[in-house]
């Protein structure tokens, strides 16, 4: 039996659901830095596409080239810190904040919380 693939058209809605780290499912060492990077780099791309910028644009505010916008908002995030991407955020007026707590449950986890300001 053949499946029909539908491509996305500009009208469908893109939803963004947080809180289900797939790295930890697929079982990679670094899950929780992998898990953390995506989701700032969705919050960087949001700013980005919520701003108009184009990826030039954002580049030269990021102070990196375009090519690495195009990696980031690709969500190729290889060449990219933890560091580097809370620089991002803050030349793109946001604050960052980082809370250290005592675990909550029975192995330490890692969570980025983001609010639109």
């Amino acid at each position: 039996m053949a499946h029909k693939i539908s491509h996305p058209s500009k009208k469908d809605v893109r939803v963004f659901a947080g809180g289900v780290n797939v790295f930890k499912t697929l079982g990679r060492p670094d899950a929780d830095e992998a898990f953390a990077k995506v989701e700032l780099a969705f919050q960087i791309h949001a700013l980005i596409v919520q701003m108009g910028l184009s990826q030039t644009q954002a580049a030269k505010r990021l102070a990196t080239d375009r090519a690495r916008v195009s990696n980031l908002m690709r969500g190729r995030l290889k060449e990219f810190s933890i560091d580097r991407l809370f620089r991002f955020l803050t030349q793109l007026g946001q604050d960052v904040e980082v809370t250290v707590h005592p675990k909550r449950r029975a192995r330490a986890e890692v969570h980025v919380l983001a609010r639109a300001g």
